[in-house]
């Protein structure tokens, strides 16, 4: 007898995974401990789909069913279950069989599998998720292979199989179709998977930004406390669904009456109608209750604001562990806890269910997303300072579930946001991060600013490991997948609003022009220093006027020398007023012009600034809220807070350029526009400026947007990660698998040179040989075996690739050389037991370089590239991407270093042979991220000629298990 509690039970396949619907279900072995439910979901299950699953009318389960069902060796039989709320919803099984069809075990590679989901659930994507999971324990198990007979009538079925991307076969045997599916991933079953992560998770968060209910637990009759602020914003932001007030201490006989203007009540209960969203705003001991309720009540998702959890410390880590668990059980996603809050400015919703103490945000096209309550009240306020509107907010505190890479799940293919800015303290996963991010680039901006840029610590409440990576590394990486990265939330508002107003320049050539030859100067400067290239600066003169503003901007944009334009702006001597009449000769300018960014910088004009980005005739800058329709409440409400804009006005079409074919999410949208010059925000209005109060914040600003659009020109041809013939991923595997079964689970290996080099060479890696000479006779005879000319070195750690130190004598030609020199080395540095002396074949000569891959616990595998010395090292010259590295990142690799012309022909030196140089990097790229088991490689020195290159040395470290947890199939983080 197997149960949870037996040592096994297999508790890692256990994972909580998000449905199509956007729900989330727990997928766990099945255990003699689970006959009652079992035979539970069983009754609810059609005569139908009993049918279908055995061919036969089938209405109930036998005893010896049950038994067959709920006993598993979880090796030869295994079945797994998804669960809500603890009760099965669905249920799959493999049974090991032989090439007869019978029952196997042992070294048999194929398993047939059978699948029954409850009717109430169809549709879900339940199927397909069990299948991605039976299927990954299958090929933990030795099986390559799933048979499955299925009637043809069962075209449910049929579909969950063909559309899992797996090679198949499939055949019409006694009536009913014979499927063959190879469990191999493949290209296709890992886009078919990523596909449809993408679209649950997507759904997922719109379920809880656009809710068509939300019930506010915790509200105090007296108005205090952050319960009735949340349900106070809810309803002054004139939210288009129902809303609800929850108090438990309401007497009875007033359930239904009305808090804040919304009717109350005192239990979920009683509200008797659907609830999506609740806002929970009690303390933190009695949240258990009200998830529960909550669970019991249908609720869809949690917004959780309180506090008491893991930023209190352990036990409120333990408590913040607890309330995943329990929301997830009952299909719930949680936004928190510690919580700032959540908005929606689309007309359609109209929610603000967030503390915020300032008027909520107009309609815009920025989607922001924090970690920080305090840095998301200060984007908010910058933003609203600036006259910049949201499409969506979201402050998820301690992120203990819905997390930025949910959230850009979502933002990747909502039309109505076309900037994402993100403040993170951690990137939780942050392979999966760079991955959601790079695609995401690929068709909007996507803006990060870091916290711990040098402290490394974890916030208070964040269950993720550190990094050991130094923070020019994370730039590297995040630059790597399209993130433009600042350095301040001051920087985060000042790229959001170029990015989500102007159009991305089509290179770094900028026009300078203004009324301040100083002003000119320091922005001229600042371009220099960006690495952009200004043109001098046009002096209009103090006493230029809005028509001469206009005729300038007129010209610099019609020439085709300037990519982009700053105009520069100081107050005019006795002419005051005069800023709407040149907000709207640069508007003018820019209409009438070609598609270029224009940023004003401005001095002690802060009413220019406030104009250009005003509304104007129902045009951009906050963008104008509709009147808000009756609400469905039948309680009447205090009067909204005054909006910020002067009229209504529709909501505006999306913008062409951003839209997004969800069906494949790992690839720009197809029919895209061209990435450097996406249509404006709203072309059915004038243009909007983004204006600011320094001249190095503005051209900052546009330096990233040069940048960010040179990535996307590029990533349009990112390359892919190639396949070689040549390597033995299947010998490499078993190797690994034999080197690691006498190593204790939690204990990291350095392999001998010999397991190395074979390993290495499994991937096309060849590592030049190298044999031992503690003595002067061994040396000869090495020297013999491998052919003069030869090189002597030591290997003792302290002394290793230290050729400055005398520890290599290089170009050997004869054997009285070589016992000279070893004479001569062992007199210098020490005894030969010390120094452990090896012969080596001499090489070409080219420069030596550095490769190494590194498993970092918060970043995943990354590939590390610079020259071999003490000066790269000192000077920390060493270029990263991550794992698996493309062709293109392989290239961008060796010439992103400061020190690559040493590579290409520097001061009239033969270039060297990079191709083969780019090649090495990829198959070692491949090797790590084919065998996770893999966690440390270092290649040093490999020395690159003018024809080839010569690996001189390795070192590999495996550990077991796996270091990295982002493999397999898709599930949400556990706790």
């Amino acid at each position: 007898m197997t149960t949870a509690s037996d040592p096994s039970y297999p508790a890692h396949w256990e994972a909580d995974v998000v449905l199509r619907d956007g729900g989330t279900a727990r997928i766990r072995p099945i255990t003699t401990e689970d006959a009652g439910r079992l035979v539970s979901f069983y009754e609810q299950v059609s005569d139908e789909s009993k049918y279908y699953r055995f061919f036969a009318p089938h209405p109930r389960l036998s005893d010896r069913d049950v038994h067959r069902f709920t006993h598993h060796d979880y090796v030869d039989r295994v079945g797994l279950a998804a669960t809500i709320g603890g009760e099965f919803i669905g249920t799959v099984r493999y049974d090991r069989i032989g090439p007869d069809g019978r029952p196997a075990s042992g070294t048999a590679d194929q398993a047939e599998v059978a699948f029954l989901v409850q009717d109430a659930h169809q549709g879900r994507g339940v199927a397909s998720a069990l299948l991605e999971h039976i299927g990954a324990v299958a090929r933990e198990r030795g099986i390559r292979r799933f048979v499955a007979e299925v009637l043809p009538a069962n075209t449910k079925m049929i579909k969950v199989f063909k559309d899992g991307g797996y090679q198949q076969r499939r055949s019409f045997e006694d009536g009913s179709v014979h499927l063959t599916l190879d469990l191999e991933p493949t290209a296709e079953s890992l886009a078919v998977q990523r596909a449809r992560e993408q679209r649950a998770e997507a759904r997922s968060v719109q379920r809880l930004l656009a809710p068509g209910s939300v019930a506010v637990i915790g509200v105090s009759r007296s108005g205090a406390g952050v319960g009735a602020a949340a349900l106070r914003n809810l309803r002054d932001s004139g939210f288009r669904g129902h809303l609800y007030a929850v108090n438990d201490a309401l007497a009875p006989g007033i359930a239904g009456d009305l808090l804040e203007g919304v009717r109350a009540y005192r239990s979920l209960a009683g509200i008797g109608a659907p609830v999506d969203l609740a806002v929970v705003a009690v303390p933190a001991e009695r949240v258990p209750e009200a998830v529960a309720a909550c669970g019991e009540h249908g609720v869809q998702g949690l917004v959780v604001l309180s506090a008491g959890y893991g930023e209190s410390g352990p036990e409120g880590q333990g408590r913040q562990r607890e309330l995943v668990r329990q929301a997830r059980s009952y299909g719930m996603r949680i936004i928190g806890p510690n919580a700032y809050g959540v908005i929606n400015t689309s007309p359609e919703v109209s929610l603000n269910a967030s503390l915020t103490p300032a008027p909520a945000p107009a309609r815009g096209r920025i989607g922001l997303f924090t970690q920080s309550g305090a840095i998301g009240i200060a984007l908010l306020s910058g933003l609203l300072r600036r006259g910049e509107g949201l499409s969506s907010f979201v402050s998820a505190g301690n992120r203990a579930d819905v997390s930025g890479n949910d959230i850009l799940q979502y933002w990747y293919e909502d039309p109505d946001t076309d900037v994402a800015l993100l403040y993170l303290e951690t990137l939780g996963n942050p392979r999966k991060f760079t991955r959601l991010a790079r695609r995401t680039s690929a068709v909007k901006p996507v803006v990060v600013a870091k916290g711990g840029r040098h402290s490394g610590a974890t916030p208070a409440g964040h269950a993720v490991p550190g990094t050991r990576l130094p923070d020019a590394t994370v730039s590297a990486l995040l630059r790597q997948a399209g993130v433009i990265r600042v350095d301040t939330v001051t920087e985060l508002v000042d790229a959001g609003l170029l990015l989500a107003s102007q159009p991305l320049p089509a290179g770094p050539r900028v026009g300078i022009l203004g009324n301040s030859e100083s002003l000119g100067v320091l922005t001229y400067d600042a371009c220099l220093w960006e690495r952009l290239r200004p043109h001098p600066p046009l002096d209009l003169t103090t006493e230029a006027t809005p028509a001469d503003f206009h005729e300038a901007l007129a010209r610099a944009l019609a020439d085709e020398a300037n990519d982009a334009v700053v105009v520069t702006a100081i107050p005019s001597v006795g002419e005051p007023g005069l800023a709407d009449d040149l907000a709207e000769a640069l508007r003018a300018a820019v209409e009438a012009g070609p598609a270029k960014p224009v940023l004003v910088v401005h001095v002690e004009l802060g009413e220019l600034a406030d104009a250009l980005s005003a509304a104007r005739s129902g045009g951009p800058g906050l963008r104008p809220r509709p009147s808000p329709a009756p609400s469905p409440n039948p309680a009447p409400s205090s009067n909204p807070a005054p909006s910020l804009d002067p009229a209504p006005s529709p909501k505006p079409a999306p913008a062409p350029a951003r839209a997004v074919a969800p069906s494949a999410p790992d690839s720009p949208a197809p029919g895209s526009a061209d990435p450097a010059r996406p249509a404006p925000a709203d072309p059915a209005g004038p243009a909007r400026i983004p204006a600011y109060p320094a001249a190095e914040r503005a051209v900052r600003a546009l330096a990233q947007a040069v940048r960010y659009a040179d990535w996307r020109r590029a990533n349009a041809e990112a390359g892919s990660v190639p396949e070689y013939e040549d390597i033995d991923e299947a010998g490499a595997a078993a190797q690994l698998a034999g080197l690691l079964r006498p190593v204790a689970a939690t204990e990291t290996v350095t392999l001998a040179d010999p397991d190395a080099h074979e390993l290495l060479a499994r991937y096309g890696i060849t590592v030049l040989p190298t044999l031992p000479a503690p003595t002067p006779d061994a040396a000869a005879e090495g020297a013999r075996r491998l052919g003069y000319p030869v090189a002597l070195k030591t290997t003792a750690p302290h002394l290793r690739h230290r050729a400055d130190l005398g520890g290599v004598r290089l170009d050997l030609t004869t054997e009285a050389e070589l016992r000279r020199s070893y004479e001569e080395l062992t007199e210098a540095l020490g005894k030969p037991a010390e120094l452990q002396p090896v012969v080596q074949s001499m090489v070409p000569r080219g420069v030596d370089t550095v490769i190494r891959s590194v498993i970092d616990p918060a970043a995943g595998a990354v590939l590390s590239f610079g020259l071999a010395g003490v000066a790269s090292e000192l000077l920390g010259d060493t270029a990263h991407r991550l794992v698996p590295a493309t062709a293109r990142d392989a290239a961008e690799l060796i010439r992103s270093i400061r020190t690559a012309p040493l590579l290409f022909g520097w001061r009239g030196s033969t270039p060297v042979d990079t191709p083969a140089l780019e090649d090495l990097l990829l198959r070692l790229s491949r090797l790590v991220d084919d065998h996770p088991e893999v966690v440390g490689v270092t290649l040093e020195p490999v020395v690159v000629a003018t024809e080839g290159l010569s690996v001189l040395s390795a070192s590999v470290r495996i550990a077991h298990p796996p270091a990295r947890t982002d493999l397999g199939p898709r599930t949400l983080p556990s706790y």
